[in-house]
């Protein structure tokens, strides 16, 4: 079979394409032949060599954090999209899984959506929970464009809340103004000096930052919460998560949480992602995929995620 493997840390060149054996399944194991395989922001850090201890791999390693398709070997048949681990060699045309890691895939929901909701769809709903948006907030979402944050669009915008998105450059903001009935209700250019400004004549500050950018970015956002307000600093391809100042925070009754909040245990993760599938079977929430590129040109997914030239999901598919 094709797998993609990384023999040395560095740029996306590094990811190489393969002939492997196939997989063999051990003990609670199954094989799925692969349809499509998630990618993350996440994964272009590990593979240069930045994981650290937090997501750690040794070389040679197979990247892949999860997959969408169909089982071949045991309950054969079963569309099914699984989790794996940040070396779980997903970018395969097939993988062994675990079998209470596989969440079913309804009927009406293709492959790609299901893995472009594996990671993002859960982040966006269980973010949701831990913020709380309700009716009349006013929500402004960081990195608006990218795969998560276009689901916090919909999510916000399905909870009642005045949603202002802000992403860079025109594409981005095409894309988020063409999703539908839950578009957006305002679109910011962050490339904009001003940009800031431009969201507090809009809004009048936000009750709620949902930031999926980090660095300068999200810093700046939340200047914009309103006191009392709730600020997620949950992304950092601007370079760092966004952490609050915790005494600033505190003085102006701000909640403030990051990533950490939305770490979930595996029972609670198959729950959301069973709630984001059925939401995208239902139309109720849908990916913004934005471009897919098949298993061996891996290396130009990672490359249009690091030069943040991609807009929403990236999704590898494999024949």
């Amino acid at each position: 079979m094709k797998a993609i493997e990384v023999a040395r840390f560095g740029g996306p060149e590094v990811l190489r394409l393969c002939e492997v054996p196939d997989p063999v399944p051990g003990a609670g194991e199954v094989v799925v032949d692969v349809a499509a395989a998630d990618t993350l922001w996440l994964e272009t850090s590990v593979r240069a060599g930045a994981g650290g201890a937090y997501f750690p791999v040794t070389l040679p390693y197979r990247p892949g954090v999860g997959v969408a398709g169909t089982v071949s070997s045991g309950s054969g048949g079963r569309r099914v999209v699984a989790r794996l681990g940040h070396d779980g060699g997903g970018y395969a045309t097939r993988v062994a899984v675990a079998a209470d890691a596989l969440v079913d895939i309804p009927d009406g929901v293709r492959d790609r959506t299901a893995a472009a909701l594996l990671h993002d769809g859960v982040t966006a709903l269980a973010l949701m929970d831990v913020v709380k948006v309700v009716a009349g907030d006013r929500v402004l979402v960081t990195a608006a464009a990218g795969g998560m944050g276009a689901l916090l669009v919909q999510v916000a915008r399905a909870a009642g809340a005045t949603v202002v998105a802000a992403a860079r450059g025109p594409a981005k903001l095409a894309a988020l103004r063409a999703l539908g009935p839950l578009a957006p209700d305002a679109v910011v250019d962050y490339g904009a000096a001003d940009w800031t400004d431009t969201v507090w004549n809009l809004t009048g500050g936000v009750d709620v930052v949902l930031d999926g950018a980090g660095g300068d970015y999200g810093r700046a956002a939340f200047d914009l919460v309103v006191d009392g307000g709730r600020f997620s600093a949950h992304g950092m391809p601007a370079g760092a998560f966004a952490v609050a100042d915790p005494d600033l925070a505190r003085a102006r009754g701000v909640t403030a949480t990051g990533i950490e909040a939305v770490q979930l245990r595996p029972d609670r993760f198959r729950g959301y992602l069973t709630r984001a599938l059925r939401d995208a079977a239902a139309g109720r929430l849908t990916p913004l995929i934005g471009q897919t590129f098949p298993l061996e040109r891996a290396a130009d997914a990672h490359a249009a995620i690091e030069s943040r030239t991609a807009v929403g999901k990236t999704v590898l598919t494999v024949a």
